[in-house]
């Protein structure tokens, strides 16, 4: 399906905020008529009443896809309302994370063609990336549309199966925090040290956004690129033989952060 076809049928975005407002920007910066794009959303933003699209209003009839990105908490009040648009005339893809894809069935019929997508809070800036998986009725044309759509956020990627899902999430749903506080605390050790805490915390917000920026950019794997910063004795070594430490360090606090994390998304999701 092209973008030719959506802007035909109409595209149905439920929740606008933060993340459904990143990928309608994307969406009509590349070419989406704004006109055919409907948004249900209980309090819609200046910005969303400001792009011409159809806000709160009768639905088309058969739209080509249906994006959920509704909090998880407003879902069971939010789906009901999509029931008759369910069994296989148009796609659904969900951003709304915890709820499973036998959920969605089982209000919009098991023979709805459905994808499941997690992405992250990066998208934002257009730098998110969004893993997505498939029920048995999801084509390779509807997953290959569902990329299109999402890419427009950032890197898209595809799963095994749903299983893969909560990792996901604890990977990557989640990540932005983990990294958001890792900033805080370094910026925090340095003013510890003496800095000013305004010059601390820009230093380590250059230092964590460089960093990734670098890793994302080269051809070296993080394993090197750690090296490449270690002199042997270095004040580098000093701080890495803390950050290292198998009972202590990163590597045995950042596996039990992220099991965490994915203990808590299979629980939501049962």
């Amino acid at each position: 399906m092209s973008m030719d076809e959506i802007a035909a049928r109409g595209l149905v975005l439920l929740g606008c905020g933060k993340m459904g407002s990143a990928m309608l920007e994307g969406w009509l910066k590349r070419g989406l008529p704004a006109r055919s794009v409907w948004v249900s959303d209980p309090k819609p933003s200046d910005w969303l009443l400001a792009q011409g699209v159809h806000v709160n209003e009768a639905l088309p009839a058969r739209p080509a896809i249906v994006l959920i990105a509704v909090k998880p908490q407003m879902m069971g009040a939010a789906l009901p309302q999509l029931a008759a648009l369910g069994g296989g005339g148009t796609l659904f893809l969900t951003v709304a994370a915890g709820t499973t894809i036998a959920t969605y069935e089982a209000v919009l019929g098991a023979a709805t063609p459905l994808i499941r997508a997690m992405p992250n809070t990066p998208a934002a800036i257009g730098r998110g990336i969004t893993a997505i998986c498939g029920n048995a009725h999801a084509s390779g044309a509807d997953l290959d549309l569902a990329e299109m759509l999402l890419s427009a956020v950032g890197q898209v990627v595809r799963l095994e199966g749903e299983q893969q899902m909560d990792a996901v999430t604890a990977v990557s749903g989640s990540g932005p925090a983990y990294v958001f506080h890792l900033i805080e605390a370094l910026a925090a050790a340095g003013a510890a040290e003496g800095l000013p805490a305004g010059l601390a915390m820009q230093l380590a917000k250059a230092t964590v956004a460089g960093a990734g920026a670098l890793a994302e950019a080269t051809a070296e794997g993080p394993d090197q690129l750690r090296v490449n910063v270690t002199s042997p004795g270095g004040t580098t070594a000093a701080a890495l033989a803390v950050l290292m430490d198998e009972g202590r360090g990163f590597p045995a606090l950042l596996k039990e952060a992220v099991h965490a994390a994915a203990e808590r998304g299979r629980e939501l999701g049962r």
